[in-house]
C-alpha cells in the first residue's frame, strides 16, 4: 500500500521532513485556510502541491474538502455551494490529486471527550468516556430530548460524575468535545452549537442520508469525468451524539451509499479506528465486503470498553484484527493489479498515535503526535512487509 501521512499545512509542528524521515513517501493534506465552502483556487493547490514536492514527497490525498452545513442540509446557499465543490474537484484533478477523502457528519467531526487519556505505557491517548459525554449533554449543555438518549443508570453516573468535576475539567471536557477538532473551519462556544443543533431539529436520518444521496449524485459525475475517487469517511464515533442523525456507521450504510450512486468514483475511506468503535462492524469482513469500493484506509485500532466507551488502542493491539484487514487490503491491490489498473496501489495512513517519548507535553495536534504515529506506521509497514514475504 501506498504509506502516506495526514499533514495539516505549514502550522503542523510535525514538518514535511520529518514525514519523510518516518518512511511515509505521500502527504494527506488540504487547502485548510480556504477549508470554508469556496472554491479552491488552482494557484493555491499548486502552491501546496509544490511545498510537499520540494520536500521529496507526493501530495497523494486530499482529506477534506469540505461539505459544508448547508449542504448537509440543503438549505441557504447550498446549491453554490455545490458548484464550488465541483469546482475543486476539476481543480484538483487538473493538479494531478485524484484521491479526495470527505465526511457527511452533521456539525461535528471526530469527536473525544479526552484528548490526553493516561495510558498503561506513560504516554497518552485520545478516548471517548460515555459517561462524561452524557454529564456535558445532558446536565451541562441541557439539550432537549437528551434524556431519551440516555440509559437511566448512565444518567446517575453523570450525575456523580459531574459532581466531581473541577471547573478547569469541565471548561476542557467542552473544550474538547464542542471547541476544538484540528482543520475545522470554525469553533463553537455553547450558544452558538445550541443554535447549529437547532438547525437539525427537523431533520431525521433518512432526510439526512438523503440529503448524502442528492449530494452525491451531483458531484459523482463530475468526479468521473475527472478521474477522481471520492472516499467517505464513516461517522467518528459511528453511533448518534448529540441527537443528531449518522448515516455513515456501519456496514449497512456503506452499502447503501454506493449502491445509491454506483460508479468507481463514489467510495470508501475504510477507517479502522471510526467503524472500530461500533460492536456492530467487523472490520476484517468489511475489508473483503467492500474491497473493490475501497480507495483509501486509515489504520488504527480502538479498545471498547463495556459501557459504550472507547479509546485509542495502539496500533496493533485493540479490538480490530489488523493483519486480517491488511491483509485483504494487499489482496485487493493484487486484484487491481492484475486488471492493469495505473491505480492499483490503496493510499494508507497512521491514523491517532499516542503522544509518547519526546512528543509527551510538546504542542501537538491531540492524535497527530509525531512519534506514535511514526511507531503505528513502522508496525504496520511490517506487517505489509511479512505478508507480502510469506506470499512470494
Amino acid at each position: 500500500m501506498k504509506q502516506t501521512w495526514r499533514w495539516f499545512g505549514p502550522s503542523d509542528p510535525v514538518l514535511l521532513p520529518h514525514i519523510r524521515q518516518a518512511g511515509a513517501t505521500g502527504v494527506v493534506t488540504a487547502l485548510h485556510h480556504l477549508n470554508d465552502g469556496r472554491a479552491w483556487p488552482a494557484d493555491e493547490i499548486a502552491k501546496r502541491k509544490a511545498e510537499v514536492e520540494c520536500a521529496g514527497l507526493t501530495w497523494s490525498v486530499v482529506e477534506s474538502v469540505i461539505v459544508h452545513e448547508e449542504v448537509k442540509t440543503r438549505s441557504g446557499r447550498f446549491r453554490e455551494l455545490i458548484d464550488n465543490y465541483k469546482a475543486s474537484i476539476r481543480a484538483l484533478s487538473q493538479a494531478g490529486i485524484t484521491t479526495i477523502c470527505y465526511n457527511f457528519m452533521a456539525i461535528t467531526d471526530w469527536t473525544r471527550t479526552d484528548l490526553d487519556y493516561p495510558m498503561w505505557h506513560g504516554g497518552t491517548a485520545l478516548r471517548f468516556d460515555i459517561v462524561d459525554f452524557c454529564a456535558y449533554d445532558l446536565l451541562v449543555l441541557k439539550r432537549a430530548g437528551a434524556e431519551a438518549d440516555h440509559p437511566a443508570d448512565r444518567i446517575e453516573a453523570a450525575k456523580a460524575r459531574l459532581a466531581a468535576m473541577s471547573e478547569s475539567d469541565l471548561a476542557r471536557l467542552e473544550t474538547n468535545l464542542i471547541g476544538w477538532v484540528p482543520a475545522r473551519e470554525f469553533i463553537f462556544d455553547r450558544e452558538s452549537f445550541c443554535r447549529a443543533l437547532d438547525v437539525y431539529r427537523e431533520i431525521t436520518v433518512e432526510d439526512f442520508r438523503q440529503n448524502l444521496f442528492a449530494f452525491l449524485r451531483e458531484i459523482v459525475p463530475v468526479a468521473e469525468e475527472e478521474g477522481v475517487r471520492m472516499a467517505i469517511h464513516p461517522d467518528d464515533p459511528p453511533f448518534p451524539i448529540f441527537g443528531l442523525p449518522r448515516v455513515v456507521s456501519s456496514a449497512g450504510d456503506a452499502a447503501a451509499l454506493i449502491t445509491a450512486v454506483p460508479s468507481p468514483s463514489n467510495g470508501l475511506t475504510l477507517c479502522t479506528g471510526s467503524y472500530g468503535a461500533g460492536r456492530q462492524n467487523d472490520l476484517p469482513d468489511m475489508a473483503k465486503r467492500f474491497a473493490s469500493d475501497i480507495h483509501f484506509a486509515h489504520l488504527r485500532n480502538v479498545t471498547k470498553e463495556p459501557d459504550g466507551s472507547f479509546h485509542e488502542a495502539e496500533h496493533l493491539e485493540g479490538d480490530t484484527d489488523m493483519v486480517a484487514v491488511v491483509d485483504a487490503l494487499l489482496a485487493e491491490e493484487r486484484r487491481r493489479k492484475a486488471d492493469g489498473r495505473a491505480d492499483w496501489e490503496i493510499p494508507m495512513r497512521p491514523d491517532h498515535g499516542h503522544a509518547i517519548v519526546d512528543d509527551i507535553g510538546k504542542k501537538v495536534n491531540p492524535g497527530y503526535s509525531c512519534i506514535g504515529r511514526l511507531k503505528g506506521l513502522a508496525e504496520l509497514r511490517g506487517i505489509m512487509r511479512t505478508l507480502e514475504t510469506l506470499r512470494a
